[in-house]
C-alpha cells in the first residue's frame, strides 16, 4: 500500500506508516531508517512489505524500544471473540476526483446534503454530490494538507490541517478561515463536533486533545501517558469524546469539561485507529491489529477477528443498515461488521485503492474515500 504515496507531500502516509508501527517509534534525537519511514520517505516506505508492514518496521525499531514484543510473521493479536467471516459481491460505484493524485481522505455530510471530503495531497476541501458531481475548493494556506472533516453547530465545515498544524473551516459557498494550534508540530487527525458548542480534535504528534470554539479559540489538554498518539475521536452517546489511543492500545474518554478516563484493549497486541458510536450504543473502532473491537460506556470490550492476511482496518462508520462499516487500506476492500460480530468483506472495482474514510451519506449509502486511487466511492447496503 506504501508505494503509492511516492513524491510531493506525504505526511499522509508518514502517519499511515507511523500508526503501523504502533508506538514503535525510536527516542527523541535518534536518527534511523525508521525515522524516514515515519516522515514518509519513498525510498523506505517502498521496502515495508504490505503484507506484515507492522512487523516489518517493529524488528527495526525494537533496538530503540526493547520492550516491544513483535509478532513472528503476521499479527499478533489473538481476539476474544472469534466471528465469522464471509465475501459476497456488491455494486460499487466509483467517481474521481477533478484533481488527479488528490488523495481524498475524510468524509462528511454536508448542512446541504452534500458530501464533503479533504483532499490531502491536493491542499483541497471538496464536494461530492449524490450524483458523482465533485466542486473543488483550495486551502488558503499552501501545503496545509486537509485529512478529517466535521460539521460545526455553526453549519460550517470545520477540518484539521495536518502539515498545516491548524484548523480549518469553510463554508458552503467556499469561504475559509484557518486557525493555528498553539503547540507545534500536533499534526491534528480526528475531529468532531461536541454538544458544549465546539469541536475536539486530536493531537497525535504532542499527545493531546485539542478543543476549538467556532470563534477560533483553542484548549489543550495534555494526555498523561506519553506517546499515546490519539487518533480518532467521536461523541459517546453519554455526551463524552471518545478516542483511541494508537500507541498505548486504549480507549480514551474525555468529557467536556476535560475530565480523562482511559481503558486498556484486552488483545495481546493493539493499535486502535478509528471509532464510532455503533447503533447498538457502543464504541467501535478499528484496531490496526487486524481486529475490529467494541467497548462499552462502562469499559467492557469485545474484539473480533477479521478475515484476510494481515488485514489492516482504518476508517469505521455506522451504517443505514444496522451494521458497522469499515475500510481495510492494506487490502482494499470495505467491509461490514454486525453488532454481534460476523465480517462480511468487497473489494472495489479499483484494486490497490487504499479505501481510509467511510461514512453514511445523505442518500442511505455508504461513501467512502480511495486515497490510493483519488476516487470516492459509493455502494449501496
Amino acid at each position: 500500500m506504501f508505494h503509492r504515496f511516492s513524491g510531493g507531500s506525504r505526511n499522509l502516509v508518514r502517519l499511515l506508516t507511523v500508526v503501523v508501527a504502533a508506538g514503535a517509534i525510536s527516542a527523541p534525537g535518534v536518527a534511523s531508517a525508521d525515522s524516514a519511514a515515519i516522515r514518509g520517505d519513498a525510498s523506505v516506505a517502498e521496502n515495508v512489505s504490505p503484507q506484515s508492514p507492522w512487523v516489518k518496521l517493529c524488528k527495526r525499531v525494537k533496538k530503540y524500544r526493547p520492550h516491544l514484543k513483535c509478532p513472528p510473521g503476521k499479527f499478533g493479536s489473538k481476539p476474544s471473540t472469534s466471528s465469522v467471516s464471509v465475501q459476497r459481491d456488491v455494486t460499487i460505484t466509483e467517481y474521481g476526483t477533478t484533481t488527479a493524485d488528490a488523495g481524498p481522505a475524510g468524509l462528511v455530510v454536508g448542512p446541504d446534503n452534500n458530501i464533503w471530503f479533504a483532499e490531502a495531497y491536493a491542499n483541497k476541501i471538496a464536494q461530492i454530490t449524490t450524483a458523482g458531481v465533485v466542486t473543488e475548493y483550495s486551502v488558503p494556506t499552501p501545503g496545509a494538507e486537509p485529512v478529517r472533516m466535521a460539521v460545526g453547530p455553526d453549519d460550517a465545515l470545520w477540518f484539521t490541517e495536518g502539515a498545516g498544524n491548524g484548523i480549518g473551516r469553510v463554508t458552503t459557498d467556499g469561504t475559509f478561515t484557518e486557525y493555528a494550534i498553539p503547540s507545534s508540530g500536533a499534526y491534528p487527525w480526528g475531529i468532531v463536533a461536541a454538544p458544549d458548542g465546539a469541536l475536539w480534535f486530536t493531537e497525535p504528534e504532542t499527545n493531546k486533545i485539542g478543543r476549538i470554539t467556532t470563534t477560533g479559540t483553542i484548549s489543550e489538554y495534555t494526555l498523561p501517558t506519553s506517546y499515546s498518539y490519539p487518533m480518532g475521536i467521536t461523541l459517546g452517546p453519554d455526551g463524552a469524546l471518545w478516542f483511541t489511543e494508537a500507541f498505548t492500545a486504549r480507549i480514551g474518554r474525555m468529557t467536556t469539561a476535560g475530565v480523562l478516563t482511559e481503558y486498556t484493549v484486552p488483545a495481546s497486541q493493539s493499535c486502535p485507529v478509528g471509532i464510532t458510536v455503533g447503533p447498538d450504543g457502543n464504541l467501535w473502532f478499528t484496531d490496526n491489529f487486524g481486529n475490529i473491537g467494541k467497548v462499552t460506556t462502562s469499559g467492557s470490550f469485545t474484539v473480533y477477528a477479521m478475515p484476510g492476511e494481515a488485514p489492516y482496518p482504518w476508517g469505521i462508520t455506522a451504517g443505514p443498515d444496522g451494521n458497522l462499516w469499515f475500510t481495510d487500506t492494506s487490502a482494499s476492500t470495505i467491509g461490514t461488521v454486525t453488532t454481534s460480530g460476523t465480517i462480511t468483506v468487497y473489494s472495489p472495482p479499483t484494486s490497490a485503492s487504499t479505501p481510509l474514510g467511510i461514512i453514511t451519506g445523505p442518500d442511505d449509502n455508504v461513501w467512502f474515500s480511495e486515497t490510493g486511487a483519488s476516487k470516492i466511492a459509493m455502494v449501496v447496503p
